[in-house]
């Protein structure tokens, strides 16, 4: 048989078994795509209200990111990915398993039949999958998470999965930060959901300082913290511009509007902190300054309505965000970090400080250079923040 035939016969496999219910797992390794740290992708059934998915769970050197999809688009996933991106995949139903090898263009698919092998649940909002399992701590009380029964209010569900999501994905990044008790900033912490989760998740086991400009929020947040009985975590009035972050190991900042995520990203690069972690809200100074310039001729298919502005403005602002930090000796990364049936603002930037990454400037500034011909742009804001 074909090596794209071998393919399909997995595949065929895999639809089957989600199909009948007896798909246990899939998982596929020896990754050589594009993606730096993705080590493997571990693929299981999932029933949401929106009916049956198939649940990637994409796992990198110091996270993991879940994504739901239909069977049409995981099955094109795994197609493209076992043609050219891993190199092994092991299937796991309740009757048999079946496992995949390729090398190069010779692909080996071999098939065990066993028995006694049980399906696990299929139920997504299990109690024992989110982080924070125990509901019945003050702050969550304070921020109105929780009522006064200790449970999760119903009209807070969706404000609580995002708290878990987001533990799950700053947790392993600040784990990895090489320092006994690392110190992190988040710039405009508001109430300090992130801020409050987090130190309780790692045990207290970092200083984490809440910046905030509103007066009343930083004195909620103190009273809340101390009545938590967290030492560690505060909150401070100010200005991410004003705000003296040295000695940070971490700097985050969550829909931080406008420029005020660039100048979180200064701060942070300007302390030398290991991790610079933002999640951009509104992109309107590159937007202005596409729209006062001059783009190149062939983008204005993309740019002559709004809503395709908007969309470019966000992809090049981030994008260029992106090799800024790379220029400044970061490793950067940007993805989805929540649905965006929650909020459509839902990339995250993670950047850690790599000694490797920015050796080539010359290389990089001409990215940025030709990046900001192409769409008209003059300046992005964070370029004068950081003198270049």
């Amino acid at each position: 048989m074909s090596a794209p035939g071998r393919i399909e016969e997995l595949l065929s496999a895999v639809k089957t078994s989600f199909a009948d219910g007896s798909l246990v797992r899939l998982k596929l390794g020896g990754y050589h795509g594009s993606e730096p740290d993705l080590k493997s992708v571990e693929i299981k059934k999932i029933a949401l209200k929106a009916g049956d998915r198939f649940s990637f769970t994409y796992r990198y050197k110091t996270r993991d990111i879940i994504k739901n999809f239909i069977q049409p688009e995981a099955l094109a996933l795994l197609r493209a990915g076992l043609r050219d991106e891993f190199r092994s995949a092991q299937l796991a139903t309740t009757q048999f398993d079946m496992s995949f090898e390729r090398n190069g263009d010779k692909i080996r698919l071999k098939r065990t039949e066993v028995s006694g092998r049980q399906a696990p649940s299929t139920e997504h909002n299990r109690a024992k999958n989110r982080l924070l399992a125990e509901t019945n701590k003050p702050y969550l009380h304070a921020l109105g998470i929780t009522g006064k029964d200790g449970q999760v209010r119903n009209d807070a569900q969706d404000k609580f999965r995002q708290i878990n999501k987001m533990v799950e994905i700053f947790a392993p990044l600040i784990q990895a930060i090489k320092a006994d008790k690392p110190r992190i900033v988040d710039m405009g912490a508001g109430k300090g959901y992130l801020d409050f989760a987090l130190y309780d998740y790692l045990g207290g086991k970092a200083e984490i300082i809440g910046v905030e400009m509103r007066p009343k929020l930083v004195e909620d947040g103190n009273a809340t913290a101390a009545a938590s009985g967290f030492e560690g975590l505060s909150f401070q009035p100010g200005t991410i511009l004003d705000y003296d972050a040295t000695g940070a190991d971490a700097v985050i900042a969550l829909h931080a509007c406008d420029t005020a995520t660039d100048d979180a990203i200064f701060k942070g690069i300007s302390a030398g902190a290991w991790l610079i972690a933002v999640a951009p809200c509104c992109h309107k100074q590159i937007r202005r300054e596409m729209e006062a310039g001059q783009p190149e001729g062939k983008l204005d298919v993309l740019l002559r309505h709004g809503i395709f502005l908007e969309r470019q403005a966000e992809m090049v602002t981030d994008a260029l965000r992106a090799l800024l930090l790379e220029l400044n000796g970061y490793r950067t990364k940007v993805f989805e970090f929540v649905s965006d049936a929650h909020t459509p603002k839902n990339n995250l930037i993670v950047a850690e400080k790599d000694g490797r990454a920015g050796r080539d400037r010359e290389a990089v500034l001409r990215q940025i250079a030709e990046t900001k011909a192409m769409f008209g742009i003059k300046q992005h804001y964070l370029e004068g923040l950081l003198g270049i």
